[in-house]
């Protein structure tokens, strides 16, 4: 089949009748927890548009949540999974292992920051990953104490749910959720320059001290396993801390024997205009989890840090049936290889650069958009009701709802829901972006 063109071309209204059929055998079929963004079907997608059953081609900003970040159905990566699925797709890495598995593990401890002796364990989601970080560390520490941050998203899990700031819809009904999981204040730039001032909310070491604060009072390090945070959030509102936080942590958790986890699954991979977020602050975590954009869609995780640490747990004390699956190991080494050679961390800044100043200009003009941010292919605009910091969700959802009917795919986020995010795959044209963020332009200017 061949690659959609790359335009924006609405031949239906949203959802048009094909993908009207669909809604409705899935609401026959599937349960109803399981909701959609978009009320329509794809067909097929490449580079930046997404084609749907009934012909409409849709600008994606979204990349399946970050997780096509070098485009759908990239060429190294389908020719890598049609070899790999011709040769065997499964024998599970604990039986009879092979040398995908292994051949990732070597490209993410070459790839991830720091330059010590590293080891990495694959997983098949996100929320796997995670768990098995704090499993890590709390065997290599002794100690079951796990602290995460105000807006935080770790995943769906009942550990992760525990981990998980926001309770609708992610943790709402579900509960008990595991124990021994604890919550700090986050720096929240935007938000504490209204409660905490204009100091704290740029001095991001002056924020970790207020974090550190709680941890101390309320936890204390000598029953303190891990610190786990999300270097820019994702779920939480696409929040940059201040600069200073994170080394602050750091700084803090190698003082206390505290082990320093990055979930860097929504921001890894170039992504953020570097292979991973802790790259702009220099920092080297203890241990690094990665998914979504691992392997341009295929399911695959990863944990990765240091030696010692990673090889605290007893043998066969990681795993899983499908973790490191052959086909999925394929796929993430074309995406690597993607990566590296068209210069996709360098186009990620081009993104940023692109976007920041468009959405600048529309900030400039329109005091409803209280904040831009974000980095690389990872920009978020926040918004309030006029002339305040209120957080403005019913403006957010209509104006998500608009674009998607307008042919352009955006997201939403944010603890307040009034975060809309941007997550443009990597191959995107600047033609396509600019043209997706000028409907958006005009929809709020009618709003």
């Amino acid at each position: 089949m061949s690659a959609p063109e790359q335009s924006r071309h609405l031949v239906t209204a949203i959802p048009g009748p094909r993908s009207s059929e669909l809604i409705a055998r899935k609401s026959a079929a599937v349960a109803r927890g399981v909701g959609n963004t978009m009320p329509v079907y794809t067909a097929r997608a490449f580079g930046g548009i997404v084609e749907d059953v009934d012909g409409n081609r849709l600008i994606d900003l979204g990349s399946g949540i970050a997780v096509t970040t070098i485009g759908n159905a990239a060429p190294k990566v389908v020719d890598a999974v049609a070899e790999q699925a011709g040769k065997f797709t499964h024998t599970c890495f604990m039986v009879t292992p092979y040398e995908g598995y292994v051949a990732v593990a070597e490209a993410l401890n070459r790839l991830t920051p720091g330059d010590g002796d590293k080891r990495s364990a694959l997983f098949n989601s996100g929320s796997e990953a995670v768990e098995n970080a704090v499993k890590i560390a709390r065997t290599f520490t002794g100690k079951q104490a796990v602290v995460a941050f105000d807006h935080a998203y770790h995943g769906r899990t009942n550990l992760t749910m525990a981990l998980t700031a926001k309770s609708m819809p992610y943790k709402h009904g579900f509960g008990p959720f595991a124990p021994e999981i604890y919550r700090a204040p986050l720096s929240y730039p935007f938000r504490d320059a209204e409660f905490g001032g204009k100091e704290l909310a740029t001095d991001g070491e002056l924020a970790a001290r207020r974090a550190i604060s709680v941890i101390d009072k309320q936890i204390g390090a000598d029953n303190l396993a891990a610190v786990i945070i999300e270097p820019i959030q994702g779920e939480g509102g696409f929040i940059v801390p201040a600069e200073g936080f994170l080394p602050t942590l750091l700084d803090w958790c190698r003082a206390n024997g505290v082990v320093f986890i990055a979930d860097e699954v929504q921001t890894g991979f170039a992504r953020t205009g570097a292979w991973f977020a802790c790259e702009h602050e220099g920092i080297v975590p203890d241990l690094i989890v990665t998914a979504k954009g691992i392997a341009d869609g295929l399911p695959l995780s990863a944990v990765t840090g240091r030696a010692e640490i990673m090889d605290a747990p007893h043998v066969s004390g990681l795993g899983g049936t499908y973790g490191g699956n052959p086909i999925a190991c394929a796929a993430a080494l074309a995406t690597i290889e993607t990566i590296e050679a068209d210069g996709l961390v360098a186009r990620a800044a081009q993104i940023e650069s692109l976007m920041k100043d468009k959405l600048g200009r529309m900030q400039a003009d329109d005091d409803r958009i209280g904040d831009v941010r974000g980095r690389g292919a990872m920009i978020a605009v926040e918004l309030v009701k006029p002339g305040t910091t209120e957080p403005d969700a019913e403006l957010t959802k209509k104006l998500s709802t608009a674009a998607h009917q307008a042919g352009v795919i955006v997201l939403t986020c944010g603890t307040f829901g009034n975060v809309l995010r941007f997550l443009p795959p990597l191959a995107i044209s600047e033609e396509l972006l600019l043209e997706g963020l000028e409907v958006l332009e005009l929809i709020l200017r009618d709003l």
